[in-house]
């Protein structure tokens, strides 16, 4: 008798292939048997619902939250069993006991997680990265979860001083940082991860330290590698504009160190088109059997904006300034207060720099988010375009916007990924096969993003719900966020339901899947915020064997243990005959 049946469920299976129906058994942590199968201790019907791997999520942020949430929300909530951290060069280990504080200021500053939330979360018991992955192994998990080492920690605990003010590493340095990440990957580390962009900036302004590490730096930490014979080479690459440029050592990295390279591809308004010359690159590595890999969102990188949240058009106004340090009810109370919005509405803001000015000041990429959340408006539901034909100031609709629900209302700026009022060149990269599925953030950015959920979007929005353009196939989409992740780091086992694979399994009401509305949470250590996002239609999600949620509620089980390093395949064995079924 096996442990767990699944049974009459229309299993799409993670390769790609149709839909057909079809029993899962599970025995101990491994799928036994697919197809027509004997009795189970437990059996769920699955009659009209999806079974489909657990998703894995490459590209999170979960670096200190491992230490305290043992469910790594908001990522079960939307499906996923499997997670990897330590991404965009920003992690917590190494760490010498005088840079704990530093790194939760880097931590901060870069992915805009509240430091008091990181002060009060993180007991620190580590020095080394192996000593790190001893730590977060130990306590409890619901959801599997792999780590990279970030650059910004290794310069900091190689180098001092020297390395978090970015100063060139000398060949010691580098001899140095290679060593220590050959110890890290051979300790369980699935790669290394840096950053070379200058949106990534400390608390106090200051470059992640790796922002402007020279290629000798780089491809000496990337020979650690090649010695151990594993891990991804994980870089948020530098700025978008010049990506093109940036490419050839990229490509010359990945030849070299004959690991996975990937980086980081959106598409911004300051290079509208330097994506396609990206994916044009992409090709011709792939022809060349280059492993590299653009790591693409799902959906417009999109900043959401409250008078709770970090960034606002309001937000350099002088009023606003004034009460952004009132308790929440207080705030709200005075910005409903009419005189107190005429004054505000008749300021202007402060200079906030190029980039804070381009956010807060873009009323034709600001929109008010509806019900339902609608990912992929028109231009003609900008902010802008509604004030023209209401005849009014879009400051004025934003404000009102944002006062609903009691000052609860929330205004979504598609920052990146969002050109011609559409989400089309995302429908074309995520056909790419050199192109890997990535950058939800969850766990980062807690005041402005809430990319969280975009596993849930994938299938809602593009297999389903799309009507202002071409959608994808529900298999393919699935594909994507299971084996395909799964597999990029080297995680053979997990990803596909068939016999011998890790039992990671979800139970999907696909006709009621649903994203809920974005919304604040101050239930981060110390009271810290976060955007979350919830959904529905998640009938049961599995870990090893091990129901871990139930339409939606946490069951209290913790089957989650980290991923050390690469996982092998199981040996192939034979399955029932797959009976088709139309989607």
């Amino acid at each position: 008798m096996y442990d767990l049946v699944i049974r009459n469920g229309l299993l799409v299976d993670g390769t790609g292939a149709p839909g057909y129906l079809a029993d899962v058994a599970v025995s101990g942590d491994r799928i036994v048997a697919v197809g027509e199968v004997g009795a189970g201790r437990r059996e769920i019907d699955a009659a009209g619902l999806l079974i489909t791997p657990g998703f894995v999520d490459v590209h999170t942020h979960y670096d200190a939250q491992v230490t305290w949430d043992p469910h790594m929300t908001p990522s079960s909530w939307h499906g996923v069993t499997t997670v990897v951290m330590g991404n965009c060069g920003v992690g917590f280990a190494p760490a010498a006991p005088d840079r704990h504080e530093w790194l939760i200021g880097l931590m901060e500053g870069v992915e805009d997680i509240p430091g008091a939330a990181l002060t009060e979360g993180i007991s620190w018991s580590w020095e080394t990265f192996p000593q790190y992955l001893d730590a977060i192994e130990a306590t409890p998990h619901a959801i599997d979860f792999g780590a990279q080492i970030s650059h910004g920690a290794l310069r900091a605990y190689v180098m001092g001083e020297r390395g978090a003010n970015n100063e060139d590493a000398t060949a010691a340095d580098i001899t140095a940082m290679r060593d220590t990440v050959a110890e890290a990957l051979r300790a369980g580390a699935l790669g290394f991860s840096t950053s070379r962009t200058l949106l990534h900036k400390s608390i106090s302004g200051v470059p992640v330290p790796g922002t402007f590490a020279s290629q000798d730096e780089l491809k000496g930490i990337g020979a650690a590698l090649k010695a151990v014979g594993h891990g991804v080479f994980q870089m948020a690459a530098g700025e978008h504009a010049n990506m093109a440029e940036e490419f050839a050592w990229m490509k010359d990295l990945a030849d070299e160190i004959g690991q996975l390279v990937t980086f980081s591809l959106s598409q911004s308004d300051q290079a509208p088109q330097v994506w396609r010359q990206v994916a044009k690159l992409l090709e011709g590595a792939a022809v060349d059997g280059t492993p590299l890999m653009a790591q693409v969102a799902g959906r417009a990188i999109g900043v959401m904006m409250g008078w709770h949240t970090t960034a606002h058009p309001f937000v350099g106004y002088p009023s606003f300034q004034a009460v952004i340090g009132l308790p929440k009810a207080e705030r709200i109370a005075r910005l409903q207060d009419p005189a107190f919005r005429a004054q505000l509405l008749s300021e202007s803001s402060t200079d906030l720099g190029d980039f804070g000015n381009f956010v807060t000041r873009s009323f034709h990429k600001m929109y008010v988010m509806p019900t339902g959340c609608e990912y992929e408006p028109t231009a003609s539901e900008a902010l802008s375009a509604v004030a023209a034909r209401d005849g009014r100031r879009p400051e004025e609709i934003a404000y009102e916007a944002m006062l609903a629900a009691n000052g609860e209302g929330m205004l979504y700026f598609p920052l990146f990924n969002y050109s011609d009022g559409n989400l089309e060149l995302l429908h074309t990269l995520h056909q790419l096969p050199n192109t890997l599925m990535g950058l939800s953030d969850a766990g980062a950015h807690c005041g402005a993003i809430c990319d969280g959920g975009m596993p849930t979007f994938m299938l809602t929005h593009w297999t389903r719900d799309r009507s202002r353009g071409a959608r994808l196939p529900l298999e393919y989409m699935i594909k994507r966020q299971t084996s395909d992740t799964a597999k990029a780091f080297g995680m053979h086992d997990r990803g596909v339901v068939a016999p011998g694979m890790k039992a990671d399994l979800n139970l999907i009401d696909y006709a009621k899947l649903t994203l809920m509305q974005p919304e604040l949470a101050y239930d981060l250590p110390a009271g810290g915020r976060r955007l979350i996002q919830k959904a529905a239609g998640y009938v049961a999600t599995i870990v090893s064997g091990v129901v871990i949620a139930e339409n939606g509620e946490p069951t209290g089980a913790f089957p989650g243990k980290l991923v050390r390093g690469p996982q092998a395949a199981p040996p192939v064995s034979a399955t029932s005959e797959p009976q088709p079924a139309a989607m």
